[in-house]
């Protein structure tokens, strides 16, 4: 009898585990792999085409686009050539005492590192695949303007990452616009 009674469970045991491997089979096989993953990994030289979407988003931006990022650069360097001829006059002038001559120092000191850091931003976005780039830096936080086309959810993530991986500034403080 207890030899009966093992038998019944392990036939048991061994259908239940068969009924549940051929349920899970499937219900994962109906599942369509999915399309990307951040983070995926790929081979490096394996054969890559481009969806229609990506396509859009490497193709070179509009002349409408092109100019308004040229004009943004030219007012951005206006402005910023005028606080340097201030702070240059500052310096030429005899009668400055010398704490409005440190604070000039201070303010070019400070400019020319957001220069470096705006310029810096602007290529290694570049360098991503965006086809232009425009990073403002201010006290409240970064800006960054990218053709609206390439602007998505993953290319957020690349753009902050871009931003912080060079400029101490929280997420919260970096806004994404698309020109």
């Amino acid at each position: 009898m207890k030899f009966q009674k093992k038998h019944v469970i392990s036939a048991a045991l061994a259908l239940a585990l068969g009924a549940a491997v051929y349920i899970n089979w499937q219900v994962n096989s109906t599942k369509q792999p999915p399309a990307k993953e951040l983070g995926a990994a790929s081979y490096v030289n394996a054969t890559v085409t481009a969806t229609v979407d990506e396509a859009a988003r490497t193709s070179s931006i509009s002349k409408k686009q092109q100019d308004y990022f040229a004009a943004e650069r030219v007012k951005r360097q206006t402005a910023q050539d005028a606080v340097l001829d201030r702070a240059q006059e500052l310096f030429d002038l005899e009668n400055t005492s010398e704490s409005d001559k440190s604070d000039a120092q201070r303010s070019v000191e400070t400019i020319l590192k957001r220069f470096t850091i705006q310029d810096s931003i602007e290529s290694i976005v570049k360098a991503k695949g965006f086809s232009d780039c425009l990073c403002c830096i201010s006290d409240e936080g970064v800006t960054l303007i990218v053709p609206k086309e390439q602007l998505t959810e993953t290319a957020a993530l690349v753009l902050d990452d871009a931003v912080t991986s060079h400029y101490n500034v929280s997420y919260e403080n970096i806004t994404l616009v698309g020109a």
